[in-house]
């Protein structure tokens, strides 16, 4: 699952002690695994090798340049949804051909961006932004490739946030209008509607949906195929899940098992955008016990860490696995569940700093005993951890680590109060 592990009772990522790093950076801080991402990357890689695939990692999962960097070099393109993005792609050394554009509301500078990287894929999800792309394309005396992202209406169990197949959400068009806006744009010479996408959103446990959205896309390939459509490509976009908790989810050699029978001798190249199936369990966060409190009968473990640095929890209710880093032999962690609770924890809540009551980590949560100055990890916290920080309650956003075997480096320096307010002078 991920090279963060527990020996003679205390956290390593790879083979370095997390509080080496705690110490010599700081809390709060993101600790990353190399080791993990390339793993998960090449799981990936390996389950689809049967088809023409492309794996193109979600920049908005995790998007430190270092982290990209050796991403590309392994041989991963990017899923990218802003200008922003495909600026840390290109820095990164990103290949922009291997590269794809989704997003419901990409602007005029942000696709002239792209085209002039010259990016694999527009990532479409309605008509009028294709016929913006067309207009704007025709304008530069550019040519691109467009995928039309269709919505399946297919269900993921998961936080209604996350669901992006579904009817009633913004993305897409409806899987009945497809054959209507490949009739009206279909034939364009600036912009070639070769593909079809398709994102079901994100925090799925199981491959059926996936496999519902294939069977829903398949018929209608064949049906543009037959009026006269050149349809090459299939994108079927990310969301594939992470293990929050340990086991629960399907691998990617699980995904492939699924998907690739059913597009054998379809003659259709594959797009994936996977974020936190790669990143989620390639981070921790690292926070530090700054108080205990009791009040009544409830217990809080005050951390100096909060929901500026990690909000997944105030803004999903989503479950991180939560441990000291150092723990008496009896509180090793065999696995990372909701309800693990070995004899002699205390059940607390894990709070913040800032002035809101939604700045929580846990409620109501078994943990061994801490004291003020104890070291804690928060797991799984490589998607869409410091990507969606702030600086809330003006504060600075915390470092970004990367541990590669025995060593650690800095990859991105903890937010001074000068960097707070740089920009206002």
């Amino acid at each position: 699952m991920d090279y963060f592990s527990y020996r003679d009772d205390t956290l390593f990522a790879e083979n370095v002690d997390v509080e080496q790093i705690a110490s010599a950076v700081g809390t709060p801080v993101y600790v990353y695994s190399k080791a993990t991402f390339k793993d998960h990357l090449q799981k990936i890689q390996q389950a689809y090798i049967e088809l023409d695939t492309t794996i193109c990692f979600s920049v908005k999962a995790c998007g430190n340049t270092n982290i990209l960097k050796f991403m590309a070099e392994s041989g991963s393109g990017f899923d990218i949804v802003s200008g922003g993005e495909l600026y840390r792609v290109l820095q990164a050394g990103g290949d922009p051909a291997r590269t794809v554009f989704a997003g419901v509301g990409k602007t005029d500078t942000e696709i002239i961006e792209a085209l002039n990287a010259g990016i694999a894929y527009f990532n479409i999800e309605s008509e009028a932004e294709l016929q913006n792309l067309i207009n704007l394309t025709a304008k530069q005396g550019k040519h691109a490739k467009a995928a039309l992202r269709v919505n399946p209406d297919v269900e993921v169990e998961t936080h209604k946030f996350l669901k992006t197949g579904k009817k009633e959400t913004k993305f897409g068009v409806d899987i009945e209008r497809a054959q209507k806006v490949f009739a009206e744009y279909g034939s364009n010479p600036a912009v070639n509607l070769c593909a079809l996408h398709v994102h079901l959103g994100t925090g799925g446990k199981t491959i059926d949906p996936y496999i519902q959205a294939v069977a829903k896309l398949l018929p209608l390939v064949d049906k543009l195929r037959s009026a006269g459509h050149t349809i090459d490509t299939l994108d079927l976009g990310g969301g594939y899940g992470a293990d929050y908790e340990s086991d629960t989810v399907p691998s990617a050699a699980e995904y492939a098992e699924g998907i690739v029978p059913l597009l054998r001798q379809r003659d259709l190249k594959l797009i994936l955008e996977p974020g936190k199936s790669i990143s989620a369990n390639a981070g921790v966060m690292l926070t530090r016990v700054l108080y205990i409190k009791q009040t009544g009968s409830k217990k809080f473990v005050i951390v100096d860490a909060a929901m500026n640095d990690l909000i997944r929890p105030s803004l999903y209710d989503a479950f991180h696995f939560i441990w000291p880093t150092s723990v008496e032999e009896k509180f090793v962690p065999p696995q990372r569940t909701q309800d693990l609770a070995p004899e002699g924890t205390e059940v607390v809540d894990i709070v913040g700093p800032i002035c809101e009551g939604t700045d929580f980590f846990a409620k109501d949560r078994a943990i061994p005993p801490v004291e003020r100055g104890d070291l804690l990890s928060i797991f799984t916290a490589g998607a869409y951890g410091f990507t969606m920080s702030s600086n809330y309650n003006a504060r600075g956003r915390p470092a970004e680590v990367l541990v590669d075997g025995d060593s650690f480096s800095v990859i991105r320096k903890r937010e001074t109060y000068e960097d707070l307010i740089a920009l206002e002078k």
